[in-house]
């Protein structure tokens, strides 16, 4: 961590995205644009029909691997002095891989590096490459464990009755684990979105067609070999560009993350006010200070830390979603710039994901004081009288109740004196003199243990399969 950075991203919070850091740094782009370069030279030595790059031996194909593979901070410091030379970033890396070939067997072939290459044919795998293997290996773990933590308290706090709270006002109760029930299965849905995205790769030339590659070599399928080159790369064939991929995936993975953290950002809002409430309590730690001067003080600053990392998020994904797919004509470099983003927008996110993490570590269901607030709540089960009262059709239901319960404070002698008041059935009147706001929650317990992917109620802890 740098006390001189810019960024929290670099600077305070460097240790929780450090992760990060060998897929979506410069370090990473230099990288990954080295291997497109040597896959691609591997590829044209095994292409028949392109007779300038000879057949390599197992040796030769070894050393252009591990200029990728052993990539070091060496030869990203050997790129950067080019590029303050030459003026051109991805020519650098060209010149990179021409420089290490230059006293190998493969000195032969130097100038076949870059072959064909507009620049944005090495940039746009890279990109792909690295936010696919960025999302895969260090994001969606995080994102994973995390709706992983909400199902498994779901489930056992399925049974926890708590008074809802519609618009901030005593409602009908509810349990905790269906709440975080449902955070967990919208999290969950968008989760799976996010996992389904195609990255897509184009590899066609300064205009997307083929103009240098067929001047060269007439007969040669272009698109068929571009296809395969950015399949075996990992990626989807985009086979109609301009100078660039459009980067309507991109956009497509920006909102997708986008309704991902705007759902992680409703859940820790609802985590402060239930904390606010006293439902939850927050773990003490002897040695942390909640507050400068109050020393009671125990605040939820994790979730407050996700809310503004996850605003930063939503704010910078949002700005890419609508300026990476449009490029002036057939092409701009405005797209560049932006592209450097893509880091700074998803390590927010992923700061959002391990604070709120810690957020939810950190705080215990306070079933004592959840209890007081059903206590003092009689007034809710208004609602199922009146229902009850509408099934045996008895006019004026909802108004009578209305009429009782409307701003007053209801206690359990006056709810059950007026239930023994009314001209219903004895299993009606049994059923409802048994009620209280704690066992008035209808399917809570069975919504907090619903698998939506079974179409089942879960059991226990044991069975919840990997989302």
């Amino acid at each position: 961590m740098s006390l001189r950075a810019i960024s929290p991203i670099d600077g305070r919070y460097a240790d929780k995205t450090a992760a990060l850091s060998p897929y979506l740094s410069e370090w990473a782009l230099m990288k990954y644009r080295a291997l497109v370069e040597v896959r691609w030279l591997i590829a044209m030595s095994e292409h028949e029909g392109i007779t300038h790059v000879r057949t390599f031996s197992d040796d030769e194909i070894g050393l252009l691997e591990r200029l990728a593979a052993a990539f070091d901070d060496e030869a990203a410091a050997e790129i950067k002095s080019i590029e303050a030379f030459i003026s051109h970033d991805v020519k650098a890396v060209e010149y990179f891989i021409k420089a290490r070939l230059r006293d190998t067997s493969l000195s032969d072939i130097m100038e076949s590096v870059h072959f064909a290459c507009t620049s944005e044919d090495i940039n746009n795998l890279a990109y792909a490459m690295m936010l696919r293997d960025a999302m895969g290996d260090v994001w969606l773990p995080g994102a994973r464990d995390l709706v992983q933590l909400l199902d498994d308290w779901a489930l056992e706090s399925a049974d926890a009755p708590m008074l809802a709270r519609t618009h901030g006002r005593a409602a009908s109760p509810t349990t905790v684990g269906k709440e975080l029930k449902v955070f967990a299965l919208r999290l969950s849905r968008q989760l799976k979105q996010i996992e389904s995205q195609t990255f897509l790769g184009k590899f066609n030339g300064a205009v997307g067609a083929y103009n240098a590659h067929v001047a060269a070599y007439p007969d040669v399928d272009w698109l068929d070999f571009s296809r395969r080159f950015v399949e075996e790369l990992g990626l989807s064939h985009n086979a109609l560009t301009t100078q660039i991929e459009a980067h309507d995936f991109l956009a497509e993975l920006c909102h997708a993350l986008i309704r991902f953290n705007t759902v992680l950002l409703d859940l820790c809002r609802d985590m402060w006010t239930y904390i606010s409430l006293g439902y939850f309590k927050q773990k003490l730690v002897a040695e942390e200070v909640g507050s400068s001067t109050m020393p009671h003080k125990v605040n939820p600053i994790n979730f407050e830390n996700a809310e503004a990392n996850l605003g930063i998020s939503s704010a910078t994904l949002g700005h890419l979603a609508l300026k990476l797919p449009v490029s002036r004509l057939q092409r701009d470099l405005s797209d560049t710039s932006a592209l450097r983003n893509f880091g700074a927008a998803i390590a927010h996110s992923l700061l959002a994901l391990t604070s709120t993490g810690q957020g939810l570590s950190k705080v215990d269901i306070d079933r004592l004081a959840l209890q007081r607030d059903l206590d003092n709540a009689w007034e809710v089960l208004g609602e199922a009288i009146q229902t009850v009262l509408r099934k045996r059709q008895a006019p004026g239901a909802y108004e009578q109740l209305k009429a009782m319960t409307r701003g007053k404070s209801i206690s359990q002698t006056s709810i059950r004196e007026f239930i023994n008041t009314l001209d219903i059935p004895g299993s009606d009147k049994t059923r409802l003199l048994a009620l209280t706001p704690a066992t008035y929650i209808g399917l809570a317990v069975e919504l907090a243990q619903y698998d939506s992917d079974a179409g089942r109620e879960k059991k226990s802890v044991s069975t919840i399969p990997d989302l």
